[in-house]
């Protein structure tokens, strides 16, 4: 059960009521996700799985923000093992990332997984492309069809009529899910399927986390709200193990995406200890009196916990707020209890400071801009 160092002065009916206001939107469905899992989905998922461990040596993960960040998190703290290792792609424009995965293919099996709600976003769109064309060279029209997943909208958009015409095994990203809060849908279910991780265990957790870590989210969401009131404006999410990077920068999605509008919401930041000590460290222990730290603590061996002591004392004295998430175990069912535990923090936390937690207009700006230069360029 994942427990917190503190407890805050809660409204109850406030809460109550933000509470309410998630499970009811539109955009909710996550909420009540791990325990209304489509199960036969769920088998398909694993049944996927296992062919493309079976039929290839890579995985092309293609995606963008939501659609591959938290698993990719997950994939890369637990280091799980399998047979198929996944490529990432799609996630930036880089011409020197693009080269890099195809020759790391070279001749060997692979797959695709190209997820992509409305199949038009730009980055992943051109990299499936890319990836598509090499698996025709290699296997033909009919059998590529057969080596590419496509996780997307269930009735309509370009991918999903790709995938139908196609005949691509077709996964759903659900209309009441936004991508930040995907990762125990087939958005990060099959990848991590495929990466070698227990994803019955990861939904366990996360079931588990529906009744424990309710109480633990709204305290820290509301300590949260009221450092905010009190002018400090930064989060430093800290981790002492250096596997978890990833996850600290789904972190900074969820809370960036979620937060930032309307000229509010406190401003993400990720560390890695002890690494960072010789680099942040400086700026945290003595710099701006703004930030706050959230030490997310895994169970570690006996020097490590001498290294989180130290670091809780020193920033003490440095008059830095610093948060406990303390996290019952670090495998597959202590992330998916982190994983419900932080959606709902992040949710509770948006709603506190008056913002939608569901929505981006933000990142939508660059997409139009974005759109505008490319047709003027052909």
């Amino acid at each position: 059960m994942i427990k917190v160092n503190f407890s805050a002065d809660i409204d109850k009916n406030k809460i109550n009521s933000i509470l309410e206001e998630i499970k009811n939107d539109k955009m909710g469905g996550w909420m009540e996700l791990p325990k209304k899992y489509d199960m036969g989905e769920f088998v398909r998922i694993k049944e996927a799985a296992k062919k493309i461990n079976e039929d290839s040596e890579y995985l092309v993960c293609i995606g963008i923000g939501g659609s591959y960040l938290g698993h990719r998190a997950i994939i890369e703290a637990l280091r799980p093992k399998s047979e198929t290792e996944i490529i990432y792609a799609g996630n930036s424009l880089s011409k020197r990332e693009l080269e890099w995965a195809l020759e790391k293919l070279g001749d060997h099996d692979f797959s695709i997984n190209v997820i992509s709600k409305s199949g038009t976003t730009i980055e992943p769109a051109i990299a499936f492309e890319v990836f598509k064309k090499k698996l025709i060279e290699k296997y033909g029209a009919e059998e590529a069809s057969k080596r590419i997943y496509a996780t997307t909208d269930a009735k309509q958009g370009a991918l999903h009529d790709e995938a139908v015409q196609n005949n691509y095994t077709k996964f759903v990203v659900p209309d009441n899910i936004g991508g930040r809060y995907s990762v125990l849908t087939a958005v990060g279910l099959l990848p991590m399927a495929v990466a070698g991780v227990d994803v019955d265990k990861l939904l366990e957790g996360a079931a588990e986390a529906m009744e424990t870590a309710v109480e633990p989210a709204i305290n820290y969401a509301w300590m949260r709200y009221a450092l905010d009131t009190k002018k400090y404006d930064t989060e430093i999410f800290a981790s002492f193990e250096p596997s978890t990077m990833y996850f600290n920068e789904w972190l900074k999605q969820l809370f960036g995406e979620s937060e930032g509008k309307d000229k509010r919401g406190i401003l993400p930041d990720s560390v890695i200890y002890s690494t960072d000590l010789h680099s942040m460290g400086q700026y945290i222990q003595d710099g701006r009196r703004n930030l706050f730290e959230t030490i997310i603590d895994f169970p570690t061996d006996d020097l490590n916990k001498k290294i989180v002591a130290a670091v809780r004392i020193a920033h003490a004295e440095g008059e830095i707020p610093v948060l406990n998430i303390n996290v019952p175990s670090f495998d597959e069912k202590g992330f998916g209890e982190l994983t419900y535990f932080f959606e709902l923090a992040c949710a509770v936390s948006a709603k506190l400071i008056g913002v939608n937690p569901f929505d981006q207009p933000g990142v939508e700006i660059y997409k139009k801009e974005l759109r505008k230069l490319l047709d003027q360029s052909l």
